[in-house]
């Protein structure tokens, strides 16, 4: 007897968590004034990415990279400003103050860095399964910076067949650059 009144006791806790939990998520007092102040901090920090990548020199970056580490280490970078941008128009979607079409926009964003990220990865993919040791395609806009890591001899023919895959891959592209490192 006394096991069921242990498990009775600790269900109804659970469930008065779980309660609480929903009613303070979907408080319209609390959801109202937070989102206030979550869109002017989205703003601020949308404005300081903004300005942070345009300060960054990529093709410095990029050619920075040397080893198998530092591709791994600019892939992940890429990827953590990515899935802070994802965070920040996930909020923007979440905000019921904002109009629809904001709203969709910031949508239609996120689904366009989604897209953008599985091109680059795919991307990488058919370099490297066209004899190269490694690849790092960095994609942003219409600007496609593509550096791979070969024990080849580097030509113009070889370029623009890595060139052709990424007008395959992309499509619109008004500036692809390819730069070849050797392998260490």
């Amino acid at each position: 007897m006394l096991l069921k009144k242990q498990t009775v006791w600790l269900l109804t806790m659970l469930s008065l968590v779980v309660v609480l939990s929903v009613y303070y998520i979907t408080s319209p007092e609390q959801k109202s004034n937070e989102l206030a102040g979550v869109e002017e901090e989205v703003k601020d920090e949308q404005k300081q990415a903004a300005t942070e990548t345009e300060d960054q020199d990529v093709d410095s970056i990029i050619s920075e990279a040397a080893g198998d580490e530092e591709f791994e280490a600019l892939r992940l970078k890429l990827e953590d400003q990515r899935s802070e941008l994802k965070e920040e128009l996930s909020t923007v979607v979440a905000t019921t103050d904002l109009p629809a079409d904001e709203r969709s926009e910031a949508m239609d964003q996120m689904k366009k860095l989604n897209q953008t990220a599985q091109k680059e990865q795919m991307l990488e993919s058919l370099i490297r399964a066209s004899g190269y040791e490694d690849a790092l395609v960095r994609a942003d806009g219409e600007q496609v910076m593509i550096t791979v890591k070969s024990d080849k001899e580097h030509s113009k023919a070889a370029a623009n067949e890595i060139i052709k895959m990424v007008k395959k891959e992309i499509g619109n592209t008004n500036y692809v650059a390819v730069e070849f490192q050797p392998a260490k």
